[in-house]
């Protein structure tokens, strides 16, 4: 009853087009809004903003991109952690080497650099795709661990190869407690998404869906490969680089390139497909749910009052967490993203049949 449409009229094809036609999501997004804007930084414990709410946005921010090239364009990628990689040091590097250089434009150049690079390794997927695309992205992976391990330039001649920042300010304003950078990175994750939202209904957008669905239907009527999946590859690295360079500044403070591994390729990558393909609220349910399961699973023993080793405790967390995955993909392969759009159209059907 409460998600019903009737009598809303559309008497223009702008309402009828726009991003949330019906009253309802209106609402349920300004309600989310509030909530994020105003009720967490009121409520909110600091463990909570350090280990589940600031990567849950960076992270969210990270899945948006991979989402762009996966899930609208079809071009598989394994190199996502690379891109972050890139950005977070292209950031330090703008930072410390220019002096009085903004934190935002740092920030928005180290996105430019993943951009190039991301470019750069997406030429590929003009003559190759499916597997042997994501083995091409692999290797930048492998090459970006290896150079910003052994060429110390991009270090800024660290002896450690470890980097750091502080004293982070945006306009005048600090950017070091807790509460500031979780609305630091609360507004670049609602720019980025509102952008990602409308880029992906636009012309470029179905350009980039006809190339995940038929390639060669695509070419056919007009549509150019080179443009359309480079593009994605544009797009995806820059949204990618932003948040690789907030996971080092804001999140860590201080890194090393292992905090860009392949491991962390795979798991934006399990946030897509969990979360769902082609779908902007497909990257925040997975980022969701990849974060907070694993500390449900490492804390359920204590709170039933189960005697559990740590290492134990840790295996078990992996196993579960392994079998849950798998069972979710079996169950709805088309991620969480499907789920809840079949349960809003329950909704503006019930109580008739369906």
């Amino acid at each position: 009853m409460l998600y019903r449409e009737n009598g809303q009229f559309k008497t223009s094809y702008r309402a009828d087009n726009a991003v949330f036609p019906i009253r309802q999501d209106q609402v349920a997004i300004a309600l989310i809004l509030l909530l994020a804007f105003v009720v967490v930084p009121a409520f909110a414990s600091e463990y909570l903003f350090r280990a589940i709410l600031i990567p849950f946005l960076i992270l969210s921010l990270a899945a948006l991109g991979l989402n762009v090239l996966v899930g609208y364009c079809g071009q598989i990628s394994l190199g996502t952690g690379a891109f972050m990689a890139v950005g977070a040091y292209a950031a330090y590097n703008f930072q410390v080497r220019i002096e009085g250089m903004p934190l935002i434009a740092s920030l928005l150049l180290g996105g430019l650099a993943s951009t190039v690079v991301g470019v750069f390794f997406g030429v590929p997927s003009l003559r190759i795709k499916g597997l042997y695309l994501a083995v091409a992205t692999l290797a930048a992976q492998f090459f970006c661990d290896w150079a910003f391990l052994r060429i110390s330039w991009f270090t800024n001649n660290s002896a450690s190869g470890n980097v750091s920042v502080s004293n982070l300010q945006v306009f005048g304003f600090s950017v070091e407690s807790p509460v500031q950078k979780y609305l630091f990175c609360l507004v670049f994750v609602v720019v980025f998404a509102t952008l990602t939202k409308n880029l992906v209904r636009s012309a470029i957008g179905r350009e980039w869906m006809a190339m995940r669905d038929m390639d060669v239907a695509a070419s056919v009527i007009g549509i150019r490969p080179v443009y359309a999946k480079l593009s994605a590859f544009a797009v995806s690295s820059f949204i990618v680089g932003v948040a690789g360079a907030l996971w080092g500044f804001v999140h860590l403070g201080s890194w090393e390139p292992a905090a860009f591994s392949i491991d962390r390729s795979f798991q934006l990558l399990f946030m897509v497909i969990i979360g769902g393909l082609g779908s902007v609220m497909g990257a925040f349910f997975g980022a969701a749910f990849i974060i907070i399961l694993p500390i449900l699973l490492s804390q359920l023993p204590h709170w039933l009052g189960i005697p559990i080793a740590t290492e134990t405790s840790s295996h078990l967390e992996f196993m579960v967490f392994g079998a849950l995955i798998v069972f979710f993909l079996i169950k709805e392969p088309h991620g969480i993203a499907r789920l809840w759009s079949t349960a809003k159209e329950k909704l503006r059907l019930w109580p008739f049949p369906h």
